[in-house]
């Protein structure tokens, strides 16, 4: 081989050592950093995840402290129907009261017991419901109002007939 042929397969040889060193070595560590780079983004994803998983678990934690403490303060003899009753005697809606359904259920998820209680209240006015609603719902009993039907009785009358379903968690 004369020296012009030397120098080209020496290049050739060269660019052939460098391609393979480049393909072997460089780009698996530049993919390596990469896929690394990636794994880091999903970590750091992961962990903002739990942190908010983290406060909601404290959040709920919390309502569920304040829930048993609001229970707890409750009378032992406490109970849904007689709660409803006297409270109607109380804001004068007693004699309008037409039925009063109890029942009481397990919720599956948790296992809890909850008592309901559904009244009907006939030809009552707004304000009386309502006050009797605001009661109800401002109690320190934990009772709320699952469901609300409002209908107009008569035309000019300007009273009203309600259906309520309330509940409350038996402790």
């Amino acid at each position: 081989m004369n020296k012009r042929e030397k120098i080209a397969v020496t290049c050739a040889a060269l660019f052939l050592g460098l391609f393979i060193i480049t393909q072997l070595i460089v780009v698996p560590v530049f993919e390596k950093r990469d896929d690394l780079k990636n794994q880091i983004l999903e970590k750091n994803n992961t962990l903002l995840d739990m942190k908010i998983l983290r406060s909601e678990y404290f959040t709920m934690k919390e309502k569920l402290e304040s829930s048993q403490q609001g229970l707890k303060k409750r009378s032992v003899n406490f109970t849904l129907f007689s709660f409803l009753d006297k409270l109607a005697g109380n804001t004068g809606l007693k004699s309008h009261i037409a039925y009063m359904k109890p029942s009481t259920s397990v919720k599956e998820d948790s296992g809890l017991k909850i008592s309901r209680v559904e009244l009907k209240l006939q030809d009552v006015t707004m304000k009386d419901l309502t006050s009797y609603l605001f009661n109800v719902e401002t109690s320190e009993n934990m009772v709320i109002v699952k469901r609300l039907s409002i209908t107009k009785t008569g035309k000019d009358t300007g009273l009203v007939s309600a259906v309520l379903q309330v509940e409350t968690f038996e402790s």
